[in-house]
């Protein structure tokens, strides 16, 4: 069954097709950013990580934390080469919390989301992130949240836990497909994004990006330099909804999610379809 989205998609002759393969001076550009950049990011991890960490535990100021990821996520970008185009970013409720939601086709999603989005965004994250010898240290220091996918009852507890975090204040970051997608078409969503927006009843903005799988394609290490596009959707206001209304807040990210998808091929078009 496909979605009228990607029925448009094909019909405009946009439906995602396989990626060119790099080939001599651009295959050994982009081999040599990549390796810069993760022996660059593991240096700054690894000097500016445990200063980070005891200061923000001896202070109880997480907040430099956020700082240092920014920065090393700025970082990693200038070194790759990857360049931002966003849409809509006047969409984004500055100073108000709110669920961010977000299709998923790579790696470089959550980095580049987690820096354009909020100064001090939370993300729920998968639990073997957490083994890492520094970064799985700070994420949970940051308020960020281990969810074990194949654990029903200890998924659903991290869903009520970032449901309170939000409702103290805190803005959060969901890919509802749950993992990350090979072909760029939209996978099914899981519920857990739309339970927490409508039990801190605060907004759910959809947010659709493109160029995420040319960057990093799944199961691959190469970093191509390439431009990514983000759309920031209309924020869906969830005052008054109930959980029975989770349903038709999904259908509603999803429509608005796969049209900005589907048309960020055209600029102009993508433009107009946040604008309305």
């Amino acid at each position: 069954m496909t979605s009228p989205a990607d029925d448009r998609a094909r019909e405009a002759g946009s439906a995602p097709a396989p990626l060119p393969p790099l080939r001599g001076l651009p295959l050994f550009v982009a081999a040599v950013r990549s390796l810069a950049t993760y022996l660059v990011i593991s240096l700054y991890v690894i000097l500016m990580g445990p200063p980070g960490l005891l200061f923000a535990a001896w202070c109880h100021r997480p907040g430099l934390l956020y700082v240092l990821s920014h920065g090393g996520v700025g970082l990693g970008l200038a070194l790759s080469g990857i360049s931002l185009r966003v849409t809509g970013a006047e969409r984004i409720p500055r100073g108000r919390t709110a669920v961010y939601c977000a299709n998923h086709t790579s790696n470089i999603d959550a980095p580049l989301l987690f820096h354009l989005l909020h100064p001090r965004l939370h993300l729920l994250y998968k639990v073997e992130f957490g083994r890492m010898p520094i970064l799985g240290r700070a994420a949970p220091m940051a308020g960020f949240i281990p969810v074990e996918r194949q654990n029903p009852e200890q998924s659903q507890e991290a869903v009520d836990q970032a449901a309170r975090s939000v409702a103290r204040g805190n803005s959060f970051l969901v890919f509802p497909e749950g993992t990350r997608s090979r072909t760029g078409e939209l996978l099914p969503f899981k519920k857990g994004a739309f339970i927490m927006a409508i039990k801190a009843q605060v907004p759910l903005v959809p947010v659709a990006i493109h160029g995420g799988r040319a960057a990093m394609t799944k199961g691959s290490r190469l970093i191509r330099p390439v431009d990514v596009q983000v759309g920031i959707g209309e924020p869906i206001d969830t005052t008054g909804m109930t959980l029975d209304d989770r349903d038709r807040l999904i259908a509603m990210a999803r429509r608005q999610i796969e049209d900005m998808v589907a048309a960020v091929g055209s600029s102009d078009r993508l433009a107009s379809i946040v604008q309305h």
